[in-house]
């Protein structure tokens, strides 16, 4: 018998056929008291203090209010380091997303049946995936300088980790039979996976490339922290500076980039996912 259900038994419950059974009981309060527990820890590890987050949150509406109206004679240098942070996020996305393929066949344990080649693999992907992108942006730029190809770099690694575990497990999911059939005519695994895998997984493939794209503009903005280029780099220039009212210019124009990009990519996805179905 479970810890649990010593503490607190189960209850017998008589059936009207004269049989006994066991009732057990709910373990809602359990992991209830877990969460409390935790939350307490955490706040007292952080040195949470609610009573100076009620007296300090009206300091962040002064900041929002100097940030309107924008300064909209800033807007001619935006276009630069925006156009910046676009190209770095759909360039790393791109080579990222494409280097990750063979990665993701290598990965996946329909295909590669030996256990220590996945388990590597994986295990690459998995230590990849843990890296924050702007620590991997700030290493970057150590070795190739400060710019735009340190940020791109960073991308194309955290696009790489991201989406070859979502690709391995799209290509465990598969149909194996036309895969097996090019095998036992002579082909090699790769001209079989590019032949029979590749076209049932590439408009999810696909879809997932896009959603990656949409959330690369947004990390790519603020990668200019770490000296790696676009608009991170006048942000926090101007954030020092305490000019307001250009980060809320800066802020407009990366939302309406982001709400463009994600309206298109959400767009070409949909048709995607509807195009593989029909397939």
């Amino acid at each position: 018998m479970k810890l649990y259900d010593r503490i607190l038994p189960p209850r017998v419950l008589e059936l009207p056929n004269g049989k006994q059974i066991l009732k057990y009981r709910s373990r809602a309060p359990l992991w209830a008291l877990a969460v409390a527990l935790l939350t307490a820890l955490s706040v007292k590890v952080t040195g949470f203090d609610m009573g100076i987050l009620a007296a300090r949150i009206r300091e962040f509406f002064v900041i929002l209010g100097e940030m309107l109206p924008p300064d909209w004679g800033y807007l001619s240098q935006v276009w630069q380091p925006l156009f910046d942070t676009i190209k770095m996020s759909l360039l790393g996305s791109a080579i990222g997303s494409l280097l990750v393929v063979p990665f993701a066949m290598l990965a996946s344990t329909n295909i590669i049946r030996s256990r220590l080649v996945v388990s590597a693999v994986r295990l690459l992907l998995s230590i990849i995936r843990t890296l924050p992108t702007l620590v991997t942006a700030l290493i970057a730029t150590y070795i190739f300088g400060l710019g735009t190809l340190a940020g791109t770099t960073a991308i194309a690694i955290f696009t790489f980790a991201y989406i070859g575990k979502i690709l391995y497990e799209e290509i465990e999911t598969v149909d194996m039979g036309a895969f097996e059939a090019m095998e036992a005519m002579g082909a090699t695994k790769a001209r079989a996976f590019v032949s029979s895998i590749v076209p049932q997984v590439l408009p999810s493939y696909l879809s997932n490339c896009l959603f990656c794209f949409e959330g690369n503009v947004r990390y790519a903005s603020i990668l200019g922290y770490v000296g790696a280029g676009g608009l991170g780099l006048i942000l926090n220039e101007k954030i020092g500076w305490r000019e307001y009212s250009s980060v809320g210019m800066i802020l407009a124009v990366l939302f309406v980039t982001v709400f463009i990009i994600e309206t298109i990519s959400r767009a070409a996805r949909r048709r995607l996912v509807q195009g593989g179905e029909h397939e």
